[in-house]
């Protein structure tokens, strides 16, 4: 893997923003590849308002904008670009044929086997450190991640825990990108 295109993708969470979530994404931008608009339990008109929002914000600044969950807004919207849950991915895979890109969010090895075998894009597989998102749960580990990352012809994008002081082991493991919540949604001082 040419490690020039490791991304680093934010997944947004309102509850634990500082600030609004559209000016802190406005701050996040400049130095992410792809936000995945992870807002799952806002109403339908809500996300709809919000991801029109965040979509033009990602398509100004040429980045990837990924809705999360609400394939019908995004079909509204016109926008080809989708991240579910492994079960959701799993009821809907033959009503995707008009998405471009697909992500999943996958906790184990054949999850993430059977994510790609139903058209997945890429992969978000996690947690690999401790969390605050998922205080008491233990982690799976790098070993978990590397092999997700040899099992699979799809990129891996490593979630969990990631900072700049662990990054690096992400990237040892063959992920294509690292996916950070609280550390974007946070304001680091």
């Amino acid at each position: 893997m040419n490690m020039c295109t490791f991304k680093k993708i934010a997944i947004t969470n309102r509850k634990i923003c500082d600030g609004r979530l559209a000016d802190r994404i406005s701050e996040i931008i400049g130095f992410t590849d792809m936000i995945i608009l992870r807002e799952k339990d806002m109403s339908v008109n809500d996300y709809e308002l919000l991801a029109k929002n965040v979509i033009d914000l990602c398509e100004k600044n040429n980045k990837l904008c990924v809705l999360h969950s609400f394939t019908d807004v995004a079909r509204r919207l016109n926008h080809r670009a989708i991240h579910l849950p492994m079960g959701e991915l799993r009821r809907q895979a033959r009503k995707l044929c008009d998405f471009n890109i697909i992500g999943a969010s996958v906790h184990s090895l054949e999850e993430a086997i059977d994510a790609e075998s139903l058209s997945a894009s890429y992969i978000v597989a996690g947690h690999i450190f401790p969390t605050e998102c998922k205080a008491g749960a233990l982690p799976r580990g790098t070993d978990f991640l590397k092999e997700i990352c040899e099992n699979v012809h799809i990129p891996v994008y490593a979630i969990g825990g990631i900072n700049d002081s662990n990054e690096e082991l992400v990237k040892k493991c063959g992920a294509a990108g690292a996916c950070r919540m609280s550390g974007y949604m946070r304001v680091r001082e």
